[in-house]
């Protein structure tokens, strides 16, 4: 069975879009693959963080997770901090790496554009991600065709070592999703619906509470039309909440607007808030008994034993292909 990992950066509140456009992909993939899931806390402070918040939301990010229906007993779960061998392999992986092709990662170039100041770890941690990648044999990485160049970065730097030190690494494939819904702000529809977006009432956070979501809900944008149907060009408010209703529901947008056809905006809107609170509802419940109990810890520290032993036995070896140590 051919291993997949992926990472699930804690640097902010995870949504309905979270969950239609991303995490609905990790549970189909741990059904087809030996699914390794981990925490990149080291990657979410290459911006500044606040050291309370960014504790709590790994635990949360990893509650919420699981509660939406990431499989303890099919994923190794665990935390990238807890693990050395990730930036210690980054240190050997950047005297490996050419300026040029680190400085031509997207996320550095955008960030570095706008800011006068930016940490040299935001111009490191795709190295880092290599790191992530390289020290477990990955052989897929679940990625957006934007992030696709990490991957990449990945493949190029396991090449050159493999090439320099003999065949070390395996070359990780980037798993380019089927396209999927793209969850759109409820007062913005021209825009994806974001953990970082300035106007609360666009966003449907997963832990919002039933009065929350609805008033989200049935605030939400959309046109003076009066008529249903699926258009993201003409109609986007009205695209974006059908969308959310055939993702939750699992059936064709052709099929959701058939069964709207006849409805008003009120009472579609009021159907679509009837189904969302009753997917996050039961998905709040399983969090909460997950929130305060040790199962997180368990979990975590099982990960963190597997992932130690497989990271140890690889950096062990690039070490001696290097020379340092004894």
């Amino acid at each position: 069975m051919k291993r997949i990992l992926t990472g699930l950066k804690p640097s902010g509140e995870l949504t309905l879009g979270s969950l239609i456009g991303g995490i609905s992909g990790s549970v189909k993939y741990q059904e087809m693959y030996e699914s390794y899931i981990f925490v990149p806390d080291m990657h979410a402070i290459t911006v500044d963080q606040d050291s309370k918040l960014l504790k709590e939301r790994i635990r949360k990010n990893v509650a919420l997770y699981i509660a939406c229906g990431l499989d303890p007993k099919k994923n190794v779960i665990y935390i990238q901090s807890e693990n050395l061998y990730h930036a210690n392999l980054s240190w050997i992986l950047e005297c490996n790496t050419y300026m040029g092709e680190a400085s031509r990662m997207t996320q550095y170039k955008d960030k570095s554009r706008h800011k006068e100041n930016v940490s040299v770890g935001l111009f490191t941690y795709p190295i880092l991600m290599a790191a992530d990648i390289l020290l477990y044999d990955a052989d897929l990485v679940p990625t957006g065709i934007d992030q696709k160049q990490h991957v990449e970065l990945a493949r190029n730097l396991a090449a050159r070592f493999n090439n320099k030190y003999g065949d070390t690494f395996k070359l990780p494939e980037p798993l380019i999703p089927d396209v999927g819904a793209k969850i759109k702000d409820l007062q913005d529809p021209t825009k994806k619906m974001s953990k970082s977006s300035d106007n609360y009432k666009g966003t449907i956070l997963l832990l919002d509470d039933e009065a929350t979501i609805r008033k989200k809900i049935m605030s939400a944008v959309t046109d003076n039309e009066g008529k249903i149907y699926f258009d993201e060009v003409n109609k986007p408010g009205i695209s974006n909440l059908l969308t959310i209703y055939s993702s939750l529901k699992n059936i064709s947008i052709s099929e959701t607007e058939n069964y709207f056809k006849d409805y008003n905006y009120g009472n579609l809107k009021r159907e679509v808030a009837d189904l969302v609170v009753n997917k996050l509802s039961k998905i709040q419940e399983k969090y909460n008994e997950l929130i305060n109990s040790n199962e997180i810890d368990d979990i975590l520290d099982k990960g963190r034993i597997i992932t130690n032993e497989i990271a140890k036995k690889k950096y062990d070896e690039v070490l001696n292909k290097v020379g340092l140590g004894r």
